[in-house]
């Protein structure tokens, strides 16, 4: 296998956090971010825009990174449309080396950046090379189709889910987190259910999905990340009524734990019916 990005390489990344990240341990995530980054004499934003505490949230990160001697960190905090199209705010963040989404809610996020300047400075910043990470409402926003609102307990239920648009680094893709912690692979499957187009991806807590430009991914932190593929699924869905359970037969489910990689010279050799997720998920933009 081969090893972690180290300080100075610059590979456009997404990392992609299910929430719950160890922030005062060992810090296995984090510290794979500021080395995506090129390092702790890079320069770091804390995005906070989807948390209604954004200070609050910014005094955990500036701890974090900062235990970390990460020297040129800094918050940006965005409360309004007005703010995220401020020209110099946005292009800092189009020429930080790596920037993270905080959690919160992923609605208030895309309402205040969407389609703003400052979503336009994070794909640049995305097409030059930097990393990318974002952890709970921050993971779920990285897709262009965001999972918004909705849950399904013990089945999925046909309308259970609802989804919004996303900042669209990813197609194809709708991103769920807190996963197994919160059981929420029967929301997955709804999703899935009404949009087999999309490939479902759940991430545990205290985990990490990285996307490398180049096309390889690796699980990283403590748990698992799961796959839900409904392209080649039957279904009933579209007959049934709202709140019925969708018959759903050859639904294919992949389980990645930590520590697979796929993709690079010297990894696991791909499975056939594994290589079209990995084109699909690599094709950041």
């Amino acid at each position: 296998m081969s090893g972690p990005a180290q300080a100075g390489t610059r590979r456009a990344s997404l990392l992609i956090i299910g929430g719950g990240e160890d922030r005062e341990h060992d810090m296995q995530i984090l510290e794979r971010f500021v080395a995506l980054c090129g390092g702790p004499d890079k320069r770091i934003v804390v995005l906070t825009a989807a948390s209604r505490v954004p200070a609050k949230m910014w005094t955990i990160y500036d701890a974090a990174f900062g235990g970390m001697n990460v020297g040129s960190r800094k918050p940006v905090h965005v409360a309004s449309r007005l703010e995220a199209n401020d020209a110099a705010m946005a292009a800092e963040v189009a020429m930080a080396d790596g920037i993270f989404l905080t959690g919160g809610d992923q609605k208030r996020l895309l309402a205040q950046a969407g389609g703003t300047r400052l979503d336009e400075a994070l794909h640049a910043a995305l097409a030059r090379g930097a990393c990318i990470a974002g952890t709970s409402a921050g993971a779920s926003a990285m897709s262009a189709h965001m999972l918004a609102d909705g849950k399904a307990d013990l089945h999925p239920e046909k309308g259970a889910v609802s989804l919004g648009a996303g900042l669209g680094f990813l197609p194809r893709v709708v991103i769920d987190q807190h996963f197994s912690q919160r059981h929420r692979l029967a929301r997955l499957l709804t999703v899935v259910a009404q949009n087999p187009y999309l490939l479902g991806v759940g991430i545990d807590e205290d985990t990490a999905l990285l996307i490398e430009a180049g096309g390889s991914i690796e699980i990283l932190g403590a748990g698992a990340v799961t796959v839900v593929d409904g392209r080649h699924m039957v279904s009933n869905v579209a007959d049934i009524r709202n709140r019925a359970v969708p018959e759903m037969v050859d639904v294919r489910l992949h389980l990645l734990p930590s520590g697979s990689r796929y993709g690079a010279a010297g990894d696991s050799a791909t499975p056939a019916a594994f290589s079209d997720f990995l084109n699909i998920v690599t094709n950041i933009a």
